[in-house]
């Protein structure tokens, strides 16, 4: 095992570091799960005069998709590319010390494309599908480098806590650009605004100068890194496959690590895949109208900051595996819940436990993950084992759900979600157990 780095905590760096999350948790909320899929839907929907669905088929580049398949497609795809390069990015972060400089790339390319949304139209579809998946890709890209300074500016007791500080940052800074964006969405006439599709177009330009602007204080603070051992009868990129391989070998010989990987691979199909069709869900399975899923949505986000930190304390008396299979039973309730929804009521429930467990299980996963790895210099590099695994893992969910969906529908779909987290669940045991007997 090699030494780890020095830890540079201090509360300043921590909330530094937790300002990211401020910054990019609003493309999670406007692009990902609010304004964004409920506009895509509205101008790639023909609605009949009783509001029923007439034609959700649509062309891309001479190939016709239903919509929120084609939407669940491309964000796999952008997620399967940073399954793709992440590793190699990281490994090489290590390698040369510079995890910051990934970082910031990443984050720009992600505000960029949000930008570029402003120019989406009906008549502009390839456009809006291949920038929201540039955004994806930013915002996935950014938080493996994100995610691996942790062990770096937070000793293992504090981790639980800093983790869970940085998701509430996210939460609170999404929600006040979400509330600014409402505005504009729901009260037009206040600003003259005639076109109907400028006030969504407007929220996502915000949201890319939101993210690049608030980063900056993030990359003001944060150390730039500690290169690892270099080998200099290798090249960068092959350095960065030799990185990876020691990585892999020391995963295999970490027993405890390497179940709860498995079990963290398997529920984020679920936890992140009702993430980014709730919205969709709402629109097309239960017929709500843009203010009752935006307003569904703000639900989430606020519960899930309470969330966050109630798992960190539940973590601290329990232990974080015990916790997390705990939560991931909720989500099977959650699931079983929603297959069975048909009122908005019923909806706003499901909203507020989503929130509660959403809020903890990705906090909690990431704190968990920073406390069995070994230490070491490579963060970046450990981190990318974690960020690959829960981006093929949304790679596999979300084409999952996209192609029971357009077989059979949605509610159908839920229940390969359910499947997911049952194998999650005893996983999870089986990681318990494993941590038992070493302690023992």
């Amino acid at each position: 095992m090699e030494n780890a780095a020095a830890i540079t905590s201090s509360k300043s760096i921590h909330r530094a570091w937790s300002m990211y999350d401020w910054a990019n948790s609003a493309y999670n909320l406007v692009i990902t799960s609010t304004i964004f899929p409920a506009y895509y839907d509205a101008i790639t929907t023909v609605r009949d005069s009783s509001g029923n669905v007439s034609n959700d088929k649509v062309s891309f580049f001479g190939h016709v998709f239903k919509n929120s398949s084609l939407f669940d497609y491309s964000i796999s795809t952008a997620y399967l590319i940073i399954a793709i390069l992440s590793p190699i990015l990281s490994s090489m972060a290590d390698y040369k010390g510079n995890k910051k400089r990934y970082m910031q790339l990443f984050c720009y390319i992600g505000s960029a494309a949000c930008c570029g949304l402003y120019f989406f139209k009906g008549s502009t579809l390839e456009l809006g599908i291949i920038c929201s998946t540039l955004a994806a890709l930013g915002y996935c890209g950014s938080l493996v480098f994100y995610n691996a300074y942790l062990p770096e500016i937070a000793y293992e007791h504090e981790r639980d806590k800093v983790s869970a500080q940085g998701f509430a940052y996210g939460y609170v800074g999404s929600v006040l650009l979400q509330i600014i964006c409402f505005v504009f969405v729901l009260k037009p006439e206040w600003f003259g605004i005639a076109d109907s599709s400028f006030p969504p177009r407007l929220s996502f330009l915000l949201v890319g100068i939101w993210w690049m602007g608030w980063s900056q204080i993030t990359f003001a603070k944060l150390p730039k890194g500690v290169p690892s051992n270099r080998h200099p009868e290798h090249s960068l990129i092959v350095n960065g496959f030799h990185e990876l391989a020691k990585v892999f070998k020391q995963v295999k010989s970490l027993p405890v690590l390497k179940t709860y990987l498995g079990a963290f691979f398997f529920y984020s199909m679920g936890v992140q895949t009702v993430m980014l069709a709730a919205t969709l869900f709402g629109s097309k399975e239960l017929h709500l109208e843009t203010t009752q899923l935006i307003a569904t949505i703000l639900i989430i986000q606020l519960v899930a900051i309470a969330g966050a930190y109630i798992m960190a304390k539940l973590s601290e008396r329990f232990g974080n595996l015990q916790v997390l299979l705990f939560v991931v039973m909720i989500w099977i309730g959650a699931c079983i819940a929603a297959f069975f929804t048909h009122t908005a009521m019923q909806f706003y429930g499901i909203a507020c436990v989503v929130g509660l467990i959403m809020g903890g299980i990705q906090s909690l996963s990431r704190s968990t993950y920073s406390k069995l790895m070994p230490e070491t210099h490579d963060t970046a590099s450990f981190f990318s084992f974690y960020d690959v695994t829960e981006k093929v893992a949304i790679v596999i969910g979300m084409v999952s759900f996209g192609v029971i969906d357009s077989i059979l529908d949605m509610r159908s779909a839920i229940i390969a979600l359910i499947g997911f987290f049952l194998v999650g669940a005893a996983v999870l045991s089986a990681a318990i157990r494993k941590q038992k007997a070493i302690v023992n």
